[in-house]
């Protein structure tokens, strides 16, 4: 099993620059695969939570305020902060969200990269991303996708989604 692990993630030392740490969390992001993750990859993932400061970088990447990152994967936002202060975990649902947030991500690209409109592969998939969570969605009842990612059955009405705008399909 070739687990992705969160636990290799970049420190913010005194002697890197508040850009070069977010340039390593961006890396360290756009490396994760998890839509090409093993089940059993993904349970462990979701048992050992995903560190605090990845939720930050994340809610960055998305170009999200992190306490509105928060509301949506269903952590308080003092949690997240505590715990990426402290250098430890965000665990439960929280965890789930903000994996299965990276797993929309990875979904993200795919669709940029295959996409044959010329403007595509300028967009960055993770403020796109951000953008579309945050947009009501016909297919979802008219419910913005961020409202419904703090529960799994929510993330994987988004998923199908998501995965159905990539194909063209129209739900």
């Amino acid at each position: 099993m070739n687990t992705p692990r969160t636990d290799k993630l970049p420190t913010a030392g005194r002697t890197r620059s508040a850009a070069a740490h977010a340039a390593g969390f961006k890396t360290y992001i756009n490396s994760l695969r998890l839509s090409r993750a093993e089940p059993l990859e993904m349970v462990q993932l979701e048992r050992e939570g995903v560190p605090g400061q990845l939720v930050k970088s994340l809610a960055h990447e998305l170009d999200l305020p992190m306490v509105r990152f928060a509301q949506i994967i269903g952590a308080p936002k003092a949690t997240v902060e505590r715990n990426s202060a402290a250098g430890r975990r965000v665990t439960g649902s929280g965890a789930y969200a903000a994996l299965g947030t990276l797993r929309l991500l990875d979904m993200a690209r795919d669709l940029l990269a295959e996409s044959t409109h010329p403007g595509a592969r300028k967009v960055d998939p993770a403020k796109w991303l951000g953008q579309w969570i945050e947009r009501p969605q016909p297919a979802l009842g008219g419910k913005k996708p961020a409202d419904l990612m703090d529960t799994p059955t929510g993330m994987v009405m988004v998923r199908r989604v998501l995965g159905a705008v990539s194909s063209g399909a129209y739900l």
